[in-house]
């Protein structure tokens, strides 16, 4: 099976290359990974795997990888915490995305035998902030510019259902990993002995073990009757207030030490929302479809984390 991951070197896209090419079934997969610098990535990519470079905005040295391909996962796009949200980086965000998008659809489109299946993420930040309410695939897209970007990746590769190609559209929650991503910044200040929850405390947090979101993606490359958009989220979400207290517990740390609300605008400003914020969202369609998880909750990912 040939599987196309854009934006295969970051956290995820490595962790399901890194997956992928560990198969155990004789080398079923051959992997592709596209990069707009792939030389930088040599000896970093998952052995095994393949770095071909691309622009992020064609199918112009790589198209042709599409023909017959069984899988494109288009995991491309600007990193949202980098950097304060000015305008200039809004659009870059957005951008990044869209063009990724279209670069896909292009391949498609110019493919005489069309992939089986193309992978979109989104964000469970598209139902925009919400209190206690459980959130699901029917519930509709909220405001603020967050959710605006997750509408706009979603749709961004929804022209290749026009030539037959099944679409998954997953709507993530925020990755735990080990190596990366959003964990090792929540435990800095538990590794000073000053963690604790960030402003009430009352917002909820939807995540997803690393291990449990490659599953996921896999799973929807195995099940040719998967389709259409998923949350990709564990099914027990938490309040940030008990996330700070499983943290200090896991860690054997204090988790007494409360960063005021004002404090992370001023600090991250715009951006704040992604930790002020919150949604409590349900894997509903995902587990219906007969999916598992490993780490359904957090005192088991952090088990696992940071055992």
């Amino acid at each position: 099976m040939r599987i196309i991951i854009s934006g295969g070197t970051g956290l995820v896209g490595a962790a399901l290359a890194a997956a992928l090419v560990a198969d155990p079934s004789n080398e079923r997969y051959e992997v592709i990974l596209l990069s707009r610098d792939p030389d930088r990535h040599i000896g970093r990519a998952p052995a095994g795997a393949k770095l071909v470079k691309w622009d992020a905005q064609s199918s112009a040295g790589w198209g042709h990888l599409v023909e017959g391909a069984d899988a494109i996962v288009n995991l491309a796009g600007a990193n949202l915490s980098e950097g304060r949200w000015s305008e200039g980086r809004k659009k870059l965000i957005v951008e990044s995305r869209i063009k990724a998008g279209q670069a896909v659809v292009e391949a498609v489109a110019q493919a005489n035998q069309k992939p089986k299946l193309v992978i979109q993420p989104s964000g469970v930040d598209f139902y925009g902030v919400h209190g206690a309410e459980e959130l699901t695939e029917v519930d509709e897209g909220g405001e603020g510019f967050l959710s605006e970007v997750t509408k706009v990746w979603e749709e961004s590769t929804l022209p290749v259902e026009s030539f037959g190609v099944r679409r998954v559209v997953y709507r993530g929650a925020v990755v735990l990993a080990r190596q990366g991503g959003a964990l090792p910044k929540i435990l800095l200040p538990f590794r000073f002995f000053v963690g604790g929850r960030l402003g009430s405390g009352e917002q909820w947090f939807s995540w997803v073990h690393l291990k449990d979101q490659v599953a996921a993606m896999r799973f929807f490359i195995e099940n040719p009757e998967t389709s259409g958009v998923y949350n990709l989220s564990s099914p027990n979400p938490v309040q940030n207030k008990e996330l700070a207290r499983t943290i200090g517990k896991v860690m054997r740390r204090p988790a007494f030490i409360p960063v005021p609300a004002f404090a992370i605008r001023l600090m991250f400003g715009e951006m704040a929302i992604t930790v002020l914020g919150g949604q409590r969202v349900l894997p509903d369609r995902l587990q219906k479809a007969g999916f598992n998880f490993s780490y359904p909750t957090i005192e088991q990912a952090l088990g696992d984390l940071l055992g």
